[in-house]
């Protein structure tokens, strides 16, 4: 028996979001007799509604944060012998800016047939949106948690922004967005274009790319909202 498939199965950044969701999807899912989420909830959650008739109870669930090298080792186990094994985000693609990046490297490594699907990807959506430079851009995950660390970060990304001709992208926890704006308000000079994406996906969505100046006028209130964020000097 040869070795296994790995699935990279992308998920709704929104639940209401389905129709994110390409229809070849469901193949995949259908081909796999093993899951490694992220969150097992939310996952089954999310296949139920691509596929009704599915019982949960019949596919092995493994949670990809717990005990790294342990699960590591079932993973490829399973491979070897020969399951296909579906990899599924919180949010999104599997393995961009995600733990299942892990498992995909030891997969890598062994030569498995790695299979990535199209589906939502926040940074890439906002992107397009944006209107900024997509030749050339960086994403930065989340940015330090403290003030003084994180305005010098900031000031940093404008600067490499400046220099290079390079969109800066990042992120934040929901609870923190609105201090994050006003300190790239307090930081950036008034010329520098600023992008606040918001529920991606979603019917609330809102993408919008203005001056520093610009947004000092209208500060938005997005607290506890699905946000990213883009960078231009």
């Amino acid at each position: 028996m040869g070795a296994g498939k790995l699935y990279l199965i992308p998920t709704v950044l929104h639940e209401e979001a389905l129709e994110t969701i390409p229809a070849y999807i469901l193949d995949a899912v259908k081909d796999c007799q093993v899951f490694f989420v992220e969150n097992d909830k939310t996952a089954r959650r999310f296949l139920k509604k691509i596929w009704r008739e599915m019982v949960i109870d019949d596919y092995q669930w493994y949670i990809i944060h717990k005990a790294e090298e342990e699960v590591k080792k079932q993973f490829l186990q399973l491979l070897k012998e020969g399951k296909n094994i579906g990899i599924i985000s919180e949010a999104g693609c599997p393995g961009v800016a995600d733990p299942g990046q892990i498992l995909v490297e030891a997969a890598q490594q062994y030569k498995i047939s790695v299979k990535p699907l199209v589906g939502p990807s926040s940074i890439l959506l906002a992107l397009m949106a944006s209107g900024m430079n997509g030749q050339c851009f960086q994403f930065h995950g989340y940015l330090p948690i403290d003030s003084l660390e994180r305005k010098k970060k900031i000031k940093e990304l404008e600067a490499d922004s400046q220099k290079r001709n390079c969109t800066q992208i990042f992120i934040e926890t929901p609870y923190r967005n609105n201090p994050l704006i006003k300190e790239v308000l307090d930081s950036c000079r008034e010329e520098t274009r600023f992008c606040i994406a918001v529920d991606i996906t979603a019917s609330s969505e809102n993408i919008r790319t203005q001056t520093v100046k610009k947004w000092k006028q209208e500060v938005p209130d997005i607290h506890k909202r699905l946000a990213i964020f883009l960078l231009h000097a």
